[in-house]
């Protein structure tokens, strides 16, 4: 059974593997060496051959990154690599919370230190080839410091509290973990831009001006409240622009990357600020937030069914169970109602993205956003010509192209 068990995880993980880079090969093959009709006007020649060179190079470092975490995950199953590693923390704690906390905190760890030679690689040379890179290194390690202690406190602190759960509450650990995780998600709505935010980036108030003067006129003739506008110095690591909202209740924020005030029209910034509210005038926070902690409450469900079965365990290699080793295990072996969640998720997703550009365009004006738009995707270099397949799968905005000629029919009302 335990064989039976390996033999399925590794069937899954190579079916993800090649499904994935099936899926970048259907991406590629729409690549092409003259500018498409349908970019013209959007892309000039040489931007178009940049961006086809930009998503090759991304491509190339994807493939050696993704082949080399595929080849190391199957040598670890094959060889029984967790179990080993799972006996040597047994030689130091016995205790249920300290085994998961350092079983999954050594793969974590060891996982990432083996990543960033590629994250170097992409920071430092791809992305300064493009002229999108803005990070020092001092930067670089600084980030790496945080996050590390980010993963620990937080990371480490949930899944002590769902193995804690789970010696305690048995079958019913899920519905705990579940109320706890719901809990977490709402806190961090709420106070992500206070507490996570400022230890990365600068937020300051966005100057009284021309900007801020069209942001509150508009914010208030539609009637949304806005006191908290901030731009985040999103320059200091690239030069690539966005903006957001966030925020729960009172604490709702509009947060404004400098770069995107910097390259972008007073009108292009308050319609993607339109787009924005959009997104919270037709709650599409909140059914994100419900829909995602749906999909959580049945993962924990399954994990409940199946985490406490020893075969998982011994499928990879361990000499006695342990619920790190089943969720390790569950986690590999739901790779495929993942996928599908995802897939679901995303088409949510670019719904929503198609209403929030529908309610800016009635509210403001359709062409503001389409030059928006433009220059977004121009800037970032962006692949404007997506298999349908690969949008399908990864894709939680619709390409720029369909965005634009949904955004067609609101000209009318601009003019």
């Amino acid at each position: 059974m335990d064989n039976a068990v390996l033999i399925i995880i590794v069937g899954i993980l190579v079916l993800h593997f090649v499904f994935d880079n099936y899926l970048e090969y259907l991406n590629a093959k729409l690549w092409s060496p003259k500018l498409p009709d349908e970019l013209a006007g959007i892309f000039d020649e040489e931007k178009y051959q940049k961006s086809q060179q930009y998503a090759r190079d991304k491509r190339r470092l994807g493939f050696i990154s993704g082949s080399f975490s595929f080849l190391l995950i199957l040598a670890m199953l094959v060889t029984g690599g967790f179990g080993v590693l799972d006996q040597m923390i047994r030689q130091y704690t016995t205790h249920p919370v300290w085994l998961a906390l350092l079983f999954f905190g050594i793969i974590g760890l060891v996982a990432d230190l083996l990543s960033t030679p590629f994250d170097i690689y992409r920071t430092f040379v791809i992305e300064e080839k493009y002229n999108f890179n803005r990070s020092t290194r001092r930067t670089y390690v600084l980030d790496k410091l945080k996050g590390w202690m980010l993963s620990l406190v937080i990371g480490g602190g949930l899944l002590a509290v769902f193995v804690w759960f789970y010696q305690e509450a048995g079958k019913l650990f899920w519905v705990y973990a579940w109320v706890a995780f719901a809990a977490f998600s709402i806190f961090m709505a709420m106070f992500y831009n206070t507490l996570i935010v400022p230890l990365f980036n600068r937020q300051q108030p966005l100057e009284k001006g021309e900007l801020r003067t069209a942001i509150e006129t508009f914010a208030r003739q539609q009637g949304f409240r806005l006191d908290n506008i901030f731009v985040i110095d999103g320059s200091r690591r690239s030069t690539k622009a966005n903006a957001y909202f966030s925020g729960l209740g009172h604490r709702k924020r509009i947060v404004l990357f400098d770069t995107l005030i910097g390259e972008h029209t007073t009108d292009e910034v308050v319609a993607v600020l339109a787009h924005e509210i959009g997104h919270y005038k037709k709650r599409h926070t909140l059914k994100g937030m419900m829909s995602s902690l749906l999909g959580t409450g049945l993962m924990l469900y399954l994990l409940g069914l199946f985490v406490n079965r020893p075969e998982l365990s011994y499928a990879l290699g361990a000499g006695e169970p342990g619920f790190h080793l089943g969720l390790l295990a569950f986690g590999l072996l739901v790779a495929p109602l993942s996928l599908v969640l995802g897939i679901l998720s995303n088409k949510m997703s670019r719904m929503y993205e198609y209403q929030a550009d529908a309610w800016a365009a009635q509210k403001f004006r359709a062409k503001s956003l389409q030059h928006a738009l433009k220059k977004l995707s121009v800037n970032h270099l962006s692949n404007l010509r997506p298999h349908p397949a690969y949008v399908t799968v990864h894709y939680s905005h619709p390409p720029l192209l369909k965005r634009l000629k949904h955004l067609e029919k609101y000209r009318k009302e601009d003019e």
